[in-house]
């Protein structure tokens, strides 16, 4: 099964992914390893990307996952339902997970993490981007105010229930 762990900066998709991925015994993998330098000096300098700049990125991460055929979890903010559709273009089976919370609980994480390439001032751009799952798109939100764990518990938990054919 492809997982994409997606949602704001700071909403927890790496630490949620990381712990998704063990909990179903397949690789992690933090989408920002996957940013083309250009995209981390953007962010770094406050510049938000453009979908210009997302392009190639998302490849890399739908590559990533279809190059895990027994299936593979990926931290990436999937914000758009045009960067999801990239994503499932490589792989077309990819469950998303859907970490949501609000301005202020994102806000105030950032602050709390010094020295990562993704300041605070581009919070407000993530929120304007994001786009909710769909109803056709296959995932499911879930509320970051609860313990890492016991989001990739549920995801896990959630995941494993779904009939074959939709994992």
């Amino acid at each position: 099964m492809h997982v994409v762990v997606m949602g704001v900066s700071s909403c927890g998709k790496s630490t949620v992914g990381a712990l998704l991925g063990y909990e179903l015994g397949v690789p992690f993998k933090d989408g920002d390893e996957l940013h083309p330098p250009s995209n981390i000096e953007k962010m770094s300098a406050g510049i938000p990307l453009t979908d210009d700049d997302r392009w190639s990125w998302l490849d890399a991460i739908g590559e990533w996952l279809a190059a895990h055929p027994s299936g593979g979890v990926i931290a990436c903010s999937a914000l758009k339902r045009s960067y999801r559709d990239t994503i499932r273009r490589h792989a077309p089976n990819t469950l998303f997970i859907h970490l949501h919370g609000s301005h202020e609980l994102m806000a105030a994480r950032m602050a709390a993490r010094p020295g990562h390439f993704m300041p605070p001032s581009l919070l407000a751009s993530q929120f304007a981007t994001l786009q909710h799952l769909e109803p056709d798109e296959r995932g499911r939100f879930f509320d970051v105010a609860h313990k890492p764990v016991t989001i990739a518990h549920e995801a896990a938990a959630w995941l494993r229930a779904l009939p074959i054919e939709d994992q």
